[in-house]
């Protein structure tokens, strides 16, 4: 089955009835981040920026598993034959385990929007990072994912010559609610 926008959108919907959560929000704005800087850079497709954005924790759908959601991502789009999204779902936080991966801008545009994003819209990747170890605690490997974050957000900003900042929308109003 061909991956548009219009099967990924279907796709979360029906995740979200399997199992509703802020999750599904979340991904809808980590979509809207990622079609928003992939289309100020020449070489990236924003539709596709956007499929691969909705679709990085359609492993939810499982319910409430932590980091078992990447896998079962992973799984739900191998099925579907979906298969650079599939790694997406894996890459997007486990870049470390999947060593054969080829990564492209799209999966490190993934990893850049999913800390762009919460539930109730675009914020600063200080406060996502708060956020995020708020409610699941640090790991060894928590600031050398900080730093490769602000590195990656340092290479989508040469690329587009500019901020991310200046293409989310509402991102200072939401960054200190």
């Amino acid at each position: 089955m061909e991956l548009t926008r219009e099967i990924a959108e279907k796709a979360l919907e029906e995740a979200n009835k399997a199992n509703p959560g802020p999750w599904y929000e979340h991904s809808k704005y980590v979509a809207l981040a990622c079609q928003n800087i992939a289309s100020r850079c020449q070489d990236m497709d924003e539709d596709l920026a956007y499929v691969y954005g909705i679709l990085h924790d359609i492993g939810r759908y499982a319910g409430v598993t932590s980091e078992k959601h990447l896998i079962d991502g992973y799984r739900y789009c191998v099925e579907r034959g979906w298969k650079k999204a599939a790694q997406i779902c894996i890459s997007h936080a486990l870049a470390r385990y999947v060593k054969e991966a080829v990564y492209d801008d799209y999966d490190y545009l993934v990893q850049l929007c999913d800390a762009l994003a919460l539930p109730t819209g675009f914020c600063l990747l200080e406060k996502r990072f708060v956020d995020v170890t708020i409610r699941y605690g640090t790991h060894p490997a928590t600031i050398e994912r900080w730093k490769a974050i602000l590195g990656i957000k340092e290479h989508f900003e040469k690329k587009m010559g500019c901020s991310i900042y200046d293409c989310l929308p509402g991102v200072i109003e939401n960054s200190f609610r």
